[in-house]
């Protein structure tokens, strides 16, 4: 008769945590996004590659621009460095080794200019994302949504991956601003 006692208790006490259980897991509702992913794939994404990529050519063919010139410079220098006089030689080489300075100096320049510009384009991107996933968490009555690569998720079902709605509604968020 106890053993029937504790038998029963258990099992009242397991279908009970297995109700609880079945029920806290249809309302832990949790999505997956890829940053990474939306940005290579929605149009704002391509656009703000677009225009990281026009700049960073622009500065590259600036530098090439001038790296030809120093070239240049540096042989003319040593074409005349036999038929000059010692002195007008050295305030030559200072001259190209003050231009040398400043073509490193404008390379490091560049350098940061290009980094800012990919940051700020981004971050612009990413405070897009963050309102849309926001909005679709309500919306849709997600608990949490975790960015893939910066949660380290090594795995998720493909099931609660909400990377592509928020392409949809980032793509369409664009194409609405390019229509006004």
């Amino acid at each position: 008769m106890r053993t029937g006692k504790i038998v029963f208790i258990t099992l009242v006490c397991f279908f009970f945590f297995l109700g609880i259980f079945s029920y806290a897991a249809d309302i832990a509702k949790i999505g997956v996004a890829d940053f990474q992913k939306i940005f290579e794939i929605s149009n704002a994404g391509k656009a703000a590659q677009a225009e990281i990529k026009s700049q960073g050519e622009k500065m590259e063919a600036d530098l090439r621009q001038k790296g030809a010139e120093l070239e240049e410079l540096k042989k003319k220098l040593e074409r005349e460095a036999v038929v000059i006089s010692k002195e007008m030689r050295e305030e030559k080489e200072r001259e190209f080794r003050i231009k040398v300075s400043d073509f490193k100096a404008l390379e490091g320049k560049y350098k940061l200019q290009f980094n800012d510009l990919n940051k700020q384009l981004s971050n612009r991107l990413q405070e897009k994302l963050l309102t849309l996933v926001e909005e679709l968490g309500k919306k849709e009555g997600y608990l949490l949504i975790i960015e893939k690569r910066e949660a380290g998720v090594l795995y998720s079902p493909n099931t609660i991956d909400v990377t592509d709605k928020l392409i949809q509604q980032l793509n369409a968020g664009s194409s609405q601003k390019t229509g006004e």
